[in-house]
């Protein structure tokens, strides 16, 4: 490997880590992973032990670190990481509890009970929401389901954890707090708790108005400090145990949006990326700060100095196939016969291409956890439509990856409206873009052109290692577009294409016939 400069890029998603050794020109050297397990409470809680984020980046970093020897390359290391967490923590780092993830809605009437008026949006009084939306570009999550919420929730039910909190932390800060020990959050990580005036692009910093809204002690909120930010050497201790250098400096780096967004290639003002992992999104850097409240989309701080990143997030979008795996086809039951599971998601892709378009009628909703945009409604679920006598497990896979372009179409058309500007071309990332039938079926049923990123599924750490290759003066943003390689470019069947408007049609009808019925059922 001679000397050439590498960066260890870590990705800690909802369904595991990934540590990875990425060039400065971001080549994937090598890479590593683990599953991290997520607790799922009675309550509508989903919780992950930080220790075991910790436990996995160790072992997974050690295994490739051993494996490569790699090193004396090792220059930096920068985390991506899932968003929206909370984690209380002591002065001494410790967690004081099990994080709060992006899912948990446990959250919903603290922030109703604290943020209630005269006139109310959502169980939020219509004075707050101007307030939030002026100075923040979004408010908190009537679902409950981000660190606004979080916080609160641990401050009226777990009064104990939370007069011992020094610093609440989202899953990034808590991630470099490791690496560093500075309590630091960075632009982006801060931003879903609604405490920063976000009206200048390069210089995010806290609006006590906001804070004493929320009711949150001023005191326990971490530094804030921009993405490409140095913040210091890597612990000497870790770095001993790594057997890394001391010199091995910490970029910020960034949550897992805005990661993709640089991985994807998607630097430069109006171009989009679609990212399909648990969830699903689509972001576009704009040169502006704007919000669409009926839409439930807003472009807010991000990596990339100066400019905002608009961000239209869905809430489950490959979740959906783990959960036919886990829960339909390979559930733990007396059903099942195999000793050991195959690479199933494979097996999947081959079963869908055998299914013409259109999924011999079958219409699936993706609902599995509520959903954030076009429509932020927790009390949706999933369901399988159309099912006859003369359709097969093959017709519900087909379903299933069909359902998901169908809501991601949804997203598009207020995405469109936001940007100003029609789109023509995609690039997609993330671990669904690594099937070929996915990605023609997102071709198809969006009408739009599908670009496959080259190794899809590194982009969040290909994006973490440019950020902190950027940040180290070895290369700019706008060198990004150069670099990122493609693997194939995917454009809509013409045979397909009135087929699948009319199932889109269906899609969002069944919205609105059973919107009403999944509120009495879930509400």
């Amino acid at each position: 490997m001679n000397n050439e400069k590498l960066i260890l890029a870590v990705d800690l998603g909802t369904s595991g880590m990934k540590v990875a050794l990425i060039t400065i020109n971001g080549n994937v050297i090598d890479w590593e992973q683990e599953s991290i397990k997520t607790i799922i409470t009675p309550d509508g809680g989903a919780e992950q032990s930080p220790q075991e984020w910790w436990g996995a980046f160790l072992s997974a970093t050690g295994r490739l670190l051993k494996r490569t020897g790699a090193n004396q390359n090792v220059i930096a290391i920068c985390c991506s990481t899932q968003g929206e967490g909370t984690i209380p923590v002591d002065k001494e780092g410790n967690a004081l509890s099990n994080a709060i993830l992006w899912m948990d809605m446990r959250g919903k009437s603290n922030l109703q009970k604290q943020l209630k008026g005269l006139i109310n949006i959502d169980g939020v009084s219509l004075l707050n929401v101007l307030r939030f939306i002026r100075l923040t570009g979004g408010m908190p999550s009537p679902t409950g389901k981000d660190p606004a919420s979080h916080t609160l929730f641990i401050r009226d039910t777990q009064p104990d954890i939370y007069e011992k909190t020094y610093k609440f932390l989202n899953v990034l800060d808590y991630m470099n707090l490791r690496l560093t020990g500075e309590f630091v959050a960075s632009y982006d990580s801060i931003v879903t708790s609604w405490v920063t005036d976000n009206r200048d692009a390069k210089n995010i910093k806290y609006d006590d108005s906001l804070i004493r809204t929320l009711g949150i002690d001023r005191e326990k909120l971490p530094t804030i400090v921009p993405c490409i930010q140095v913040i210091g050497n890597l612990r000497s201790d870790i770095a001993n145990q790594l057997g890394l250098s001391k010199d091995v400096k910490v970029i910020a780096g960034a949550i897992d949006n805005t990661a993709a967004s640089i991985g994807a290639g998607t630097v430069n003002d109006y171009e989009p990326h679609l990212y399909i992992g648990t969830s699903s999104w689509i972001a576009a850097h704009v040169p502006y700060k704007k919000t669409d409240i009926t839409s439930g989309i807003a472009s807010i701080p991000c990596a990339v100095n100066g400019k905002y990143l608009l961000t239209a997030l869905q809430a489950t979008a490959g979740g959906n196939l783990t959960y036919l795996r886990d829960n339909v086809i390979y559930h733990k039951d007396e059903l099942l016969q195999e000793a050991e599971v195959p690479d199933i998601f494979k097996v999947l892709d081959q079963m869908a291409e055998r299914v013409p378009a259109g999924a011999n009628g079958v219409i699936y909703t993706p609902w599995l956890w509520g959903e954030r945009a076009p429509i932020e409604e927790s009390t949706l679920r999933a369901g399988l439509y159309n099912l006859g006598l003369n359709n097969t497990r093959e017709d519900i896979i087909r379903a299933f990856l069909e359902g998901i372009a169908f809501n991601t179409r949804w997203l598009l058309s207020p995405v469109e409206k936001f940007l100003g500007k029609q789109i023509n071309s995609i690039n997609i990332v993330g671990g669904g873009a690594q099937s070929d039938v996915w990605c023609q079926i997102f071709a198809d049923v969006m009408n739009v052109e599908i670009k496959q990123v080259a190794d899809p599924l590194y982009a969040n750490a290909r994006g973490a290692a440019w950020i902190a290759a950027v940040g180290l003066n070895e290369i700019q943003f706008s060198d990004i577009p150069q670099l990122v390689q493609f693997k194939k470019t995917y454009h809509p069947q013409l045979k397909n294409r009135k087929l699948y408007d009319d199932k889109f049609d269906v899609f969002k009808l069944i919205y609105k016939q059973m919107k009403n019925i999944y509120r009495r059922l879930n509400g």
